[in-house]
């Protein structure tokens, strides 16, 4: 088969609980107003007219990244042109002639492993609708600003540098060029991102400092751009972290987010360049939720930013516990989940799930429709599910603490319930749990079920080391070793095996080819008896440098056992992670791949971190029905982490 068909199943770290708005706030009387409507999330706008009654922002509502514009008097915002091919758009930005500037990831650079984002513009009032891209080829751009007159743009440039797998500060550069002339553009400021203008004449930016601390920066533009790029000056100081400016053209004010010592929260405040004090905004407001992005209008009166809706308001306050996500592929249908490590039971109208990996963990069994929920198992740590292909009522997953080392205790349960358990007037559905794995095993983790329900593949690290072994289904190893067989062997990493619908073959991942490096994972499948081992070539062949920088886990068979999706870090950063709320890999996205290393797609597209993906085992799997109105899923309140590598304890 040439096109891959069916449907993925997938998660995204923390972005169901977003619950993202736009708020604007009337600086001068503390008077915040809600700019979007409450659906589904909605983020990194700007002021659109001279007085900030309306904005163009970014939702998510069409399925995937579009940009939207929202009108006086006019209750739903307007969808406005983009890259028709594209899936992600971000920052758009309106001009004076009403040109949309915004940016996408739709065209794929040269070579893996470079980053797709770029800045495009169209005039939304044009017949033809046509996108113009103005980064150069093979160039990428992220966070475009213009300055007031529109004289200038200036973007956080990384140029045509392959992407050198940093994600907490990216390396990018200040670029500035003129509209009308992009191909001349200028370095005028290196390492720096997120620029904001201020007049004509100078640039404000944000950089980790070498103290620590993310600070604002600034410098003036020279009269001639030709020059050598200029030494900025630092414009916060140390003791707390500033990032994502946004300037008054008054020269006088910066509005930025802050985390400080002391305060959970990130919030919004106000600079003043002049006596080096802090206005606090958004503190006094909403103490208790991160507040991101700041924007301010052109009279410089109403400051803009997006966070969580807030319980208050009106707007969706249900997470939905399956959400269609547009797919690149019309045979391919991608569905988000509320929850990690799906599995879905042999008939396809059940879905297996994790809600969490802590205390307040466990295994919840979801209607393929989303439309119901139960809990099998909670208040325990569970992860990968793996439901058995012959029988409804049996899944099997890991019981014990995530991503620890091989010593720590984890044990591969099989967890029985009954399916006539599974009605509507309760919550909680009892099961009986059967440790396959003995104690002192060390950290058992990962199982896959083979198509005929006898057997098990599962990770151990009982060897010191973690590998691969084949357990039996139903009774699990014994003290004298039966029930239980070593299937791969080596002083290096193989995990998250997933057997294939066939029987034939058990894809996993694993750092083999360069045990050293415990974040260099690569696809690789192998017989169920040992043999035929191989490494699935995907970025480029075995030896390359492309294949030592694959970053490859959760690989997933398809029905028919001829394609495998995964996540992987072909495509470098999509967004400032700084940002975005926690990614503990904002550059995992989705791809599918055959086995012979041919047809590699790319599925996905953000700022986020995609990942446990996993085939579901019928075509439509009875989502062509996905209830997305009655769906009973968790309350929608904004719990999300701040990106866990920006620390105040300097």
């Amino acid at each position: 088969m040439d096109t891959p068909s069916g449907t993925i199943i997938f998660t995204t770290v923390g972005r169901t609980h977003y619950g993202f708005d736009v708020f604007s706030l009337h600086i001068a009387s503390s008077v915040e107003r809600r700019l979007t409507d409450g659906v589904s999330v909605n983020f990194n706008a700007q002021f659109a007219d001279d007085n900030g009654n309306d904005i163009v922002f970014v939702s998510e509502r069409a399925g995937s990244a579009r940009i939207f514009r929202t009108r006086p008097g006019n209750s739903k915002p307007e969808q406005l042109p983009g890259a028709p091919e594209s899936f992600f758009h971000d920052r758009p930005i309106i001009t004076q002639d009403n040109t949309l500037y915004f940016i996408s990831a739709h065209e794929q650079p040269d070579r893996h492993f470079k980053n797709w984002t770029a800045l495009y513009s169209v005039n939304p009032n044009s017949k033809e609708k046509a996108v113009t891209r103005v980064t150069p080829p093979d160039t990428a751009d992220f966070s475009p600003t213009i300055s007031k007159s529109g004289k200038y743009f200036a973007v956080a440039s990384y140029g045509s540098r392959s992407w050198g797998g940093e994600f907490h500060e990216i390396n990018t550069d200040i670029v500035i060029f003129k509209p009308s002339e992009p191909e001349k553009r200028v370095v005028v400021c290196e390492r720096g991102g997120w620029p904001a203008w201020s007049g004509d004449s100078t640039v404000f930016f944000h950089r980790q400092a070498d103290d620590g601390w993310w600070s604002i920066y600034r410098f003036d533009i020279p009269e001639n751009l030709n020059l050598s790029p200029v030494e900025p000056v630092r414009v916060t100081p140390p003791g707390l972290h500033c990032f994502t400016p946004a300037a008054f053209h008054d020269g006088k004010r910066i509005a930025v987010a802050t985390r400080r010592r002391g305060v959970n929260s990130r919030h919004v405040e106000i600079f003043d360049l002049e006596h080096k004090t802090f206005q606090a905004v958004t503190e006094p407001l909403n103490p208790s939720f991160h507040h991101y992005n700041p924007f301010v209008s052109a009279n410089s009166e109403l400051l803009g930013y997006h966070r969580f809706r807030g319980e208050s308001t009106q707007g969706e306050s249900t997470v939905p516990n399956l959400e269609s996500i547009v797919s690149p592929i019309k045979t391919l249908r991608l569905i988000r989940l509320n929850g990690s490590f799906p599995s879905s039971s042999p008939e396809g109208d059940l879905i297996a799930l994790n809600s969490d990996f802590d205390i307040n963990g466990g295994i919840k069994v979801a209607r393929s429709d989303g439309s119901k929920r139960w809990t099998l198992i909670k208040d325990r740590t569970a992860f990968y599910n793996s439901w058995s292909p012959t029988e409804r009522h049996v899944i099997y997953a890991s019981l014990g603490p995530i991503f620890r080392p091989a010593g720590i205790a984890v044990q591969i349960a099989r967890i029985q319930f009954s399916p006539s358990d599974l009605i509507d007037d309760r919550d909680e559905v009892p099961c009986e749990v059967k440790f396959l794995t003995l104690d002192n095993t060390g950290n058992n983790a990962f199982p896959s079920c083979s198509p005929d329900g006898k057997s098990v593949v599962f990770r151990s690290g009982r060897s010191g080391h973690k590998n691969l072994y084949i357990l039996d289904a139903v009774n699990g190893e014994s003290e004298g070793g039966e029930g239980i067989r070593r299937l791969t062997e080596g002083a290096w990493i193989d995990t998250m095996p997933c057997w294939s619908p066939k029987g034939d073959l058990i894809g996993f991942s694993s750092n083999r080819h360069d045990p050293s490096n415990d974040a260099a994972f690569g696809a690789y499948v192998v017989r169920p008896d040992g043999t035929g081992l191989r490494r699935i070539e995907i970025a480029g062949p075995e030896g390359s440098e492309e294949a030592a920088r694959e970053r490859v886990n959760h690989v997933s068979f398809d029905k028919d056992g001829d394609w495998l999706v995964f996540t992987a870090n072909l495509g470098g950063i999509t967004a400032e992670p700084v940002a975005i709320p926690n990614q503990f890999q904002p550059y995992g996205d989705l791809y599918v791949v055959k086995l012979d290393g041919t047809g590699l797609r790319r599925l996905t597209w953000n700022g986020y971190e995609d990942g446990t993906p996993t085939w579901h085992t019928v075509d439509d799997l009875g989502l062509s029905g996905l209830s997305l109105n009655g769906q009973d899923g968790d309350k929608l309140e904004g719990q999300f982490e701040e990106p866990l590598w920006i620390t105040c304890d300097i």
